[in-house]
């Protein structure tokens, strides 16, 4: 990972002050004499900036966006514990903020990715790419910089977040409240609210028909001990063992506060001042990120396209269906050249089949 530190005021939505900062970020490939094969990437709640690993059905040699190719640069948003500044992370002799650090907006970490863009010295971007709330701060920032960007690839996004969304976000919030060493002072507190809040996000990550396939127990004679509770458990402790209660607090927070009509007239207006071209994906299972919020992106992002693939793994299948986004993906970035996806679309859903 490489950092970038500054001592000019990083200034908030809210007019807070973030005085002296770091992003850490991550780079694949190279540039290219013209520069312009520049991919860059906005990482989900939980990633970080080593897209070749946690993306890897879209990210590495030999696949979709590969680094001989591309030049890919990924940096760990702001608020989050993988090298950025956030509440775990302390500015020279200054202490680490925890529970103090100032709220974020996804405008705020969209202004994060345009700092960085500026100080690496990148004038145009080829494809802006982010996946959830990943995709919150890209919409943002092609909103905010709409000439910086030749092509946008939305995932599983929307452009004001629901209140199903902040609902979850909130029961999550209150299980790391209620553990008490959240409020300890220590960069590693609320690590078993932690673990209680990522088993309640992945109710909503999955479905039912994903549960059952991967987890369903059929002509089973337990009464305890079940393949789903034991699912549930080691993916809350496996996040606690990784993360930060405080930045998961912090960036649900800012996931509930994206509304890109804030500020705006209406949430059509803002859209509408995208210029990339501009490929919106569903998926058909999402109940966090319903395809009804993207298909809403499509309609008033200047000649957006929206395309769906089918999966049973719900929100989760950004991570998973690689094989389907590769199509579409490969389709959008190559227009003209193929017209194998034409063969793939069941025209009346305008879903992807394989």
């Amino acid at each position: 990972m490489h950092t970038i530190k500054g001592s000019e005021p990083f200034v908030l939505e809210n007019n807070q002050v973030i005085p002296s900062w770091t992003i850490g970020f991550n780079t694949y490939g190279k540039l290219n004499e013209n520069r312009d094969n520049v991919i860059w990437v906005c990482h989900a709640l939980t990633a970080n900036g080593d897209v070749l690993d946690w993306w890897s059905v879209l990210f590495g040699k030999d696949k979709l966006f590969d680094p001989n190719e591309y030049f890919i640069v990924c940096p760990n948003m702001l608020g989050s514990c993988y090298g950025s500044t956030g509440p775990a992370s302390g500015e020279g002799s200054q202490k680490a903020l925890l529970n103090d650090f100032p709220d974020i907006t996804t405008r705020d970490q969209a202004k994060w990715h345009a700092l960085l863009r500026e100080k690496l010295g990148l004038q145009k971007i080829k494809v802006l790419v982010g996946a959830s709330l990943g995709g919150q701060q890209a919409l943002e920032w092609s909103i905010l910089e709409p000439n910086t960007f030749e092509k946008l690839l939305l995932i599983a996004t929307n452009a004001q977040h629901s209140a199903f969304g902040i609902a979850f976000n909130e029961s999550q919030r209150w299980a790391i409240e209620n553990d008490p060493s959240f409020y300890n002072g220590l960069i590693d507190g609320g690590k078993q609210g932690l673990a209680l809040a990522r088993s309640i996000a992945m109710i909503s990550y999955r479905t039912y028909e994903g549960y059952q396939s991967t987890q369903g127990e059929e002509n089973t004679d337990k009464s305890k001990g079940f393949l789903s509770a034991n699912y549930q458990r080691y993916q809350g402790d496996k996040l606690a063992k990784r993360f930060s209660a405080h930045s998961y607090h912090l960036l649900s927070r800012a996931m509930d506060s994206h509304n890109v009509s804030r500020g705006r007239e209406t949430c059509e207006e803002a859209l509408s001042q995208v210029k990339a071209e501009t490929l919106v994906i569903g998926i058909s299972s999402d109940q966090l990120f319903p395809v009804q919020e993207q298909q809403f992106l499509a309609k008033n992002i200047p000649d957006a396209q929206y395309m769906e693939i089918d999966s049973r793994f719900g929100h989760d299948g950004f991570l998973i269906e690689g094989k389907q986004l590769s199509v579409i993906i490969n389709w959008f970035l190559t227009k003209g050249e193929t017209t194998t996806i034409e063969q793939l679309i069941d025209k009346k859903r305008n879903t992807v089949t394989l």
